[in-house]
């Protein structure tokens, strides 16, 4: 089998990854390849593979046990998506109990709030950028309400997530890093000096086990790590690719219109579309593991193509047509097996609420026609632009 650089597709790719990998599954579900930055992989492609593949625990996420030093475990601590059974067991069983169903829903009215005060700033100017305006100032507002960070600290976790999602550098990745393991240690400090409050954080810092087991100050820290990126970057991306979707496809968009009983059915045709997540956090193989008429060596890296198996026609008929009406369950954009992912109903919640009131707000709400070419986020991990100008 020979390795496949994917840095030789160069920005199309980026742009437009799902040909590349519609060619890559007819070859066969896994492939051995070089990522657009360089580093040795085995990249799985097909669903039925990527589904095993998140769920098999012959793939390890822990950089640790691989003896990799990863700074953000080293500054901050250890996180849901970077460790194994049965460390990862006691510590979402801990997390579970606090970030219930009943939890997020008690958010509804407060994400419709934030949502109209969004939209009320929006609507006298006539055009904005999506993303800064709408996409994502609701879900950052909503995790840093969610973990009882103070308005005045948000823009600054603004700044952390943006780096930290999307590098500029080494250097100011680390500076990131580091501002917001340090942040998060001083908050959760002030939180239990400060006795019991109604916020997620601060429910956590009070959480034990029947055992008496509870969260230490490294694992609340490395939670609350997890939840600023994982729990609104994926968001902002879902509301924006879904918009796009909608808007670069107007039959759909005059469908949901119709019936804004369709908006689950909408959400969850974005999500397998053009999800916020192309391929899932990094996986390590444990063991020699064989997939298709192949066998991922021992010690390698594993990157499983979430984008991929969204778009397998063998799961997911005529999977390159953007159809709210389909029925899309099954879908691997929040992951599956023990990692999937604790923040899926919130953000699932945010977006209904999201794109149905921007829809509902702007009946005339279109792409700008005089904005240029989309920036994409670089990468392979997160799906989306930095950019999305609207006109309404």
């Amino acid at each position: 089998m020979s390795v496949i650089d994917l840095g030789e597709y160069g920005a199309d790719f980026t742009a437009n990854p799902y040909p590349y990998y519609a060619k890559l599954r007819g070859a066969g579900p896994v492939h051995e390849v070089l990522t657009p930055d360089g580093m040795p992989a085995w990249l799985i492609v097909g669903y039925d593979e990527a589904r095993a593949a998140l769920a098999d625990q012959r793939f390890s996420k822990s950089f640790s046990s691989m003896g990799i030093a990863l700074p953000e475990e080293e500054i901050v601590g250890p996180n849901l998506l970077i460790i194994d059974p049965p460390d990862h067991t006691r510590l979402r069983k801990l997390v579970a109990g606090e970030f219930t169903g009943r939890r997020v829903e008690a958010l509804r009215p407060r994400i419709q709030e934030l949502t109209d005060e969004l939209l009320d700033a929006m609507a006298p100017n006539g055009r904005a950028d999506l993303v800064d305006s709408f996409a994502f100032p609701l879900p950052i507002t909503v995790i840093c309400e969610l973990l009882g960070v103070p308005a005045a600290d948000r823009d600054a976790f603004r700044a952390w997530s943006n780096e930290l999602v999307a590098p500029t550098g080494a250097m100011t990745e680390q500076e990131a890093v580091e501002g917001v393991g340090g942040y998060l240690g001083e908050l959760i400090e002030d939180k239990r000096a400060a006795g019991p409050a109604d916020d997620l954080l601060s429910a956590l810092i009070r959480t034990r086990a029947e055992d008496g087991d509870r969260l230490s100050l490294p694992e609340l820290r490395a939670l609350g790590y997890l939840l600023l990126i994982a729990g609104h970057e994926t968001t902002v991306n879902l509301i924006a690719n879904t918009v796009r979707a909608l808007l670069t496809h107007p039959d759909q968009l005059a469908a949901l219109r119709a019936d804004f009983y369709l908006i689950d059915g909408t959400v969850e045709e974005g999500l397998r579309y053009d999800g916020p997540v192309e391929t899932a956090t990094l996986r390590f193989a444990a063991e020699p593991v064989p997939i298709g008429d192949a066998v991922i060596p021992a010690g390698a890296v594993v990157v499983v193509a979430l984008a991929s198996g969204a778009r397998d026609p063998r799961r997911f008929p005529q999977p390159d047509a953007f159809d709210i009406r389909r029925d899309p369950r099954g879908h691997l954009a929040f992951g599956h097996g023990i990692h999937y992912c604790l923040g899926a109903p919130l953000a699932r919640l945010e977006g209904k609420i999201a794109i149905r009131s921007l829809l509902e707000r702007f009946p005339r709400l279109e792409l700008d026609p005089r904005s240029g070419p989309y920036e994409w986020l670089p990468g392979m991990l997160v799906r989306g632009t930095r950019r999305l100008p609207v006109v309404w």
